[in-house]
């Protein structure tokens, strides 16, 4: 059923107000806790549901970031599904050449993981990473976590994935919840 015009420009105002009011709080910048040192990162605790990325120091949080996922719900089991994997992985490579700006290659698939898509005799696919955006697209900024879009991998803003690069080693474990 449509809106009549006049009752849907009438609307219109409040409508946008909303948008807007959305739009603020979709975009507004990741929470940070600053160390008073630049501790080197030695834990990495993503959060699926809450859509967080959270960096450890000696036990202490650092750092929090709102992510973009895969669109999928559950964990990864299959190569092209999309899914945010679940698990303990660690950072086993840092790839300043990404195509999403820079990037921290993940070990996914784990032996557990490779052995769920072998018992379905499928591939576990791989090389979910934390990266940023596109150079190309850097201008979306926060407002890419408005939905999940990555096929699988975990996304923050370029500012944010420079310093995720420079804090973090590589050998690092990931932890992936639900």
């Amino acid at each position: 059923m449509r809106e009549p015009l006049p009752l849907l420009i009438a609307s219109l105002p409040i409508k946008l107000a909303l948008l807007a009011a959305f739009t603020v709080y979709a975009t507004r910048p990741h929470e940070t806790v600053k160390s008073q040192t630049q501790d080197e990162t030695d834990r990495i605790v993503i959060e699926k549901a809450a859509h967080t990325l959270t960096l450890y120091s000696h036990g202490r949080i650092t750092h929090t970031y709102k992510v973009a996922l895969g669109p999928g719900n559950g964990p990864k089991q299959f190569q092209n599904d999309h899914k945010t994997p679940e698990g303990l992985y660690t950072v086993n490579a840092k790839n300043p050449h990404s195509q999403y700006h820079l990037a921290l290659h993940l070990s996914y698939p784990n032996a557990a993981d490779r052995a769920q898509a072998a018992a379905a005799h499928r591939s576990p696919g791989g090389d979910v990473e934390i990266h940023g955006l596109p150079d190309a697209y850097a201008f979306v900024g926060s407002a890419h976590r408005l939905h999940d879009w990555t096929d699988g991998c975990i996304a923050v803003t370029n500012p944010e994935i420079e310093e995720i690069y420079r804090l973090t080693p590589t050998n690092t474990p990931v932890q992936i919840n639900p």
